[in-house]
C-alpha cells in the first residue's frame, strides 16, 4: 500500500538520524507493521549507539519488538543485565500512578525517576518509548491522556530524556480533533499526522511541524 510504504520510509529516516536530548516524538499509525518497524529502529539505534532504552508498551508489542531485535542480532541479554534495556508493561505502569481514573503526578514522577535512575547509571544517555497514553486514550480518558503527555514533556525537558510515543490513528474521530491538536503541540516532532487527520478535522491546526 503506497501510504503505508511512504510512512515507513519517513519513519526509517527519522529514527536512523540523530535524536536530541529532550526531544519528544509522537507517531500516529494506521499500519501496525510500520509502527513496529519504526520502534525497532528507534530501540536498536539507541542500544547500538551506547544509549540505554526504556520501553513501556503493551505485552503484544513487547513480544513483537523482542523478536525483531533478536532477529537484528541485538545482544538483548547483556543489555538487560546491564539495565541498558528496560521494559515494562504499559498496563502495569498505568496501575502505578492512575488512581480512580485520575493521574497522580507524584506517583508518575516516582515511577519515571526510578526507571531513569536505573537506565542512566554511569551517565549513559537514555531514550524511552511509552504506549501508556495510547491506552488512556483508548479508554476514553482524554483529560488523563493530555495530562500525561504534558508530564512526560516536562520530565523529558528536565532530565534530557528523549521520548517516542505512538497512537493508532483510527482512535481519533472528528470530535477528538482538538485533543489531537493538543497532543501534537506537546511534542517536538510528529509523524503520520495525516493518518489521524483523515479521521479528525480541526479548524485550529496543531502548533507543531510534522516531520519531513
Amino acid at each position: 500500500m503506497k501510504y503505508a510504504s511512504d510512512i515507513r520510509l519517513n519513519e526509517t529516516r527519522i529514527f536512523q538520524g540523530e535524536i536530541g536530548p529532550g526531544e519528544t516524538i509522537a507517531q500516529f499509525y494506521a499500519d501496525d507493521a510500520a509502527f513496529l518497524e519504526a520502534l525497532t529502529i528507534y530501540v536498536a539505534g539507541g542500544l547500538c549507539s551506547g544509549q540505554s532504552v526504556i520501553v513501556i508498551a503493551t505485552l503484544e508489542h513487547l513480544r513483537a519488538l523482542r523478536e525483531r531485535l533478536i532477529w537484528a542480532r541485538i545482544d538483548l541479554a547483556s543489555a538487560i543485565i546491564e539495565d541498558r534495556y528496560i521494559t515494562l508493561s504499559a498496563e502495569t505502569a498505568l496501575s502505578a500512578f492512575l488512581v480512580g481514573g485520575r493521574l497522580d503526578e507524584d506517583l508518575f514522577r516516582r515511577l519515571a525517576s526510578h526507571l531513569l535512575k536505573r537506565a542512566a547509571a554511569g551517565d549513559r544517555p537514555v531514550r524511552a518509548f511509552g504506549e501508556m497514553v495510547a491506552l488512556l486514550w483508548a479508554r476514553g480518558l482524554a483529560a488523563a491522556t493530555l495530562r500525561l503527555e504534558k508530564l512526560w514533556s516536562q520530565f523529558c525537558e528536565e532530565n534530557k530524556l528523549s521520548l517516542y510515543c505512538a497512537y493508532p490513528s483510527a482512535g481519533f474521530p472528528e470530535a477528538a480533533s482538538r485533543s489531537l491538536a493538543e497532543i501534537c503541540a506537546a511534542h517536538s516532532r510528529v509523524i503520520g499526522l495525516a493518518a489521524a487527520q483523515t479521521a479528525a478535522t480541526d479548524d485550529s491546526p496543531a502548533q507543531t511541524q510534522p516531520a519531513d
